[in-house]
């Protein structure tokens, strides 16, 4: 669920090729690529970044990944997928400069080993998807349902690995997929993994949001992706995702969460309004006519708009690391911090 653009930010950055723009480069590798997420694609953008500039010393390189970062955030309306992802790498890339010992004496060898780490760190978070996928799947028991919804590319992965793991390929689980009505512009999100999973003999019923309580019943658990998960160990979603959990806690039905570490983003919001972007998702209005907006956008806004999960509603949070409860992720995020 990749949020709409608003900007298309500086045509280059200070320091680098007049020529690059590190705003178009992230929307072309997310275009080239659909199975790229936000964070990896800014990562990568960031790493050509770096490739482009013409900085010669440790400091211009660290204001321009700051510059780069800073338009990449302003480009989209719904920054906190990314953030977690280039916070993380700046991060990254300043401790590998404490590991060189942070000079500028040959500061060729260090713009080399900056570069090298970055390809690696992304090497690493694409690779990440499949290590959850193998650790996730051992949750998808043999003749359980599984509820779950959005386009999650980590969901669909482990789902196709469980339906791979079954004996004789032949998949004895089922899936329930909530998607979009068919209007809306989200309406295709998740579809290729419907599709996917059908073909590798999985049962899927695909419901509307309307849906979500009455299919509760039928289900043994819900398995939801996460755009960010904060330090609390609530996570942030696609709407929908916390009245999904709390349907989950009131019947009994655990509710995990699959998401990459580098999603996971040093917030901590207190509540659904607490997530430092702006959404209309509620919009008061005393007639038709308060508001000229086009119903297309509306819709549009809909289809990307995000909502909090509290940790109370999640039963474990499956990464690449292995399986973590709500209540270790403050200690997970001093782990990858510092």
């Amino acid at each position: 669920m990749a949020p709409s653009a608003t900007t298309e930010g500086p045509p280059s950055t200070t320091n680098g090729s007049s020529d690059f723009n590190v705003v178009s480069t992230y929307k072309s590798l997310l275009a080239s690529d659909p199975e790229l997420t936000m964070p990896v694609a800014a990562i990568e953008a960031l790493v050509e970044t770096l490739a482009h500039s013409h900085a010669t010393t440790i400091s211009e390189t660290l204001a321009l990944l700051t510059t780069a970062t800073n338009a990449l955030k302003s480009a989209i309306s719904n920054p906190i997928s990314l953030s977690a992802g280039t916070d993380l790498f700046t991060r990254y890339l300043v401790s590998s400069l404490r590991n060189t010992g942070g000079s500028d004496t040959d500061f060729q060898a260090v713009r080399t080993h900056l570069l090298s780490n970055g390809r690696l760190f992304v090497q690493r978070a694409k690779e990440s998807r499949e290590k959850i996928a193998s650790f996730g799947r051992h949750f998808v028991r043999d003749g359980c349902t599984v509820l779950t919804n959005g386009g999650s590319r980590v969901v669909g992965a482990l789902l196709r690995s469980a339906a791979d793991a079954s004996p004789s390929g032949n998949a004895r689980f089922r899936v329930v997929y909530v998607v979009h009505a068919p209007s809306s512009p989200g309406a295709n999100e998740g579809m290729e993994t419907v599709r996917a999973l059908r073909e590798k003999g999985v049962a899927v019923a695909t419901v509307s949001e309307a849906a979500v309580g009455y299919s509760m019943g039928m289900v043994d658990m819900v398995i939801v992706g996460a755009e960010g998960v904060v330090e609390n160990g609530g996570i942030i979603s696609r709407l929908g995702t916390y009245q999904m959990g709390m349907l989950a806690k009131s019947m009994g039905r655990p509710f995990y969460v699959v998401a990459e570490s580098h999603k996971f983003v040093r917030m901590y919001p207190l509540g659904q309004y607490d997530l430092g972007i702006e959404q209309k998702v509620v919009d008061f209005k005393t007639s038709e006519d308060d508001v000229a907006e086009p119903k297309g956008e509306k819709l549009e806004e809909s289809a990307t708009a995000v909502d909090f999960t509290p940790p109370n509603l999640i039963s474990g949070i499956i990464t690449e690391s292995g399986v973590l409860t709500p209540s270790a992720v403050s200690e997970e995020l001093i782990k990858i911090w510092f």
